[in-house]
């Protein structure tokens, strides 16, 4: 498995328009400018070229076309390679796998009251994060795990994160059992993917790149 992660720089961000309009073609110069920041499109479009970027790269994939599942998941035509891709604030991170695979990432918001999701939490997952030494950090660790295990699945928010619990890095959802495990890419952000192969035991290659290697 491959994780490529990068942080957006607004100097650079002429640099990803051009790139961007260059490879996607078509109506992208449209669908980039929908965006009413500079942080949002480089946001969305990073997501994009770091699957370019790793596709090309780690398994020979230079031209693809992305579908959406009937669930709202995108995923490769014509290819056994999956990929998932999140972001927050200047951060988007890309996991492309040969089997499906959920990643999440998020900015540690220290301003966050962690008891207005506590209707999203089973009792046990919020006496975890009400006993633990640092609410948010714990809150985070919690959220980012929730997530990637219902991206991972493809149901989205069609899955109530209060209906399934984590015990010892893995879960079941609809009687099919996932694991996940913690990234530690960046020390303000917590990044968490999420499989039905144990990842214990699964070589994960963590990139990060910088716009200009794009």
């Amino acid at each position: 498995m491959n994780v490529l992660y990068v942080f957006i720089e607004e100097e650079k961000h002429h640099y990803i328009l051009n790139k961007y309009l260059e490879i996607f073609g078509g109506n992208s110069d449209k669908k980039f400018l929908k965006y009413r920041k500079w942080q949002d499109a480089q946001l969305s479009v990073l997501g994009r070229i770091l699957l370019k970027y790793g596709l090309s790269k780690y398994y020979d994939i230079n031209d693809f076309k992305i579908n959406v599942s009937n669930n709202g998941k995108p995923f490769l035509q014509d290819h056994q390679i999956y990929f998932n891709i999140s972001h927050s604030k200047n951060l988007v991170v890309c996991a492309i796998s040969e089997f499906p695979v959920g990643i999440d990432v998020e900015f540690s918001n220290y301003g966050i009251d962690y008891l207005e999701f506590c209707d999203q939490m089973t009792k046990n997952e919020l006496l975890r994060i009400q006993e633990s030494e640092n609410h948010v950090e714990s809150f985070f660790n919690y959220w980012t795990e929730k997530e990637s295990l219902i991206k991972a699945n493809g149901m989205g928010l069609q899955i109530p994160l209060k209906s399934f619990e984590i015990c010892n890095h893995q879960t079941c959802i609809s009687n099919v059992k996932y694991f996940i495990k913690k990234l530690d890419i960046h020390k303000e952000y917590h990044c968490c993917i999420a499989a039905e192969k144990d990842l214990s035991t699964v070589f994960i290659n963590v990139k990060k790149l910088n716009i200009g290697e794009l």
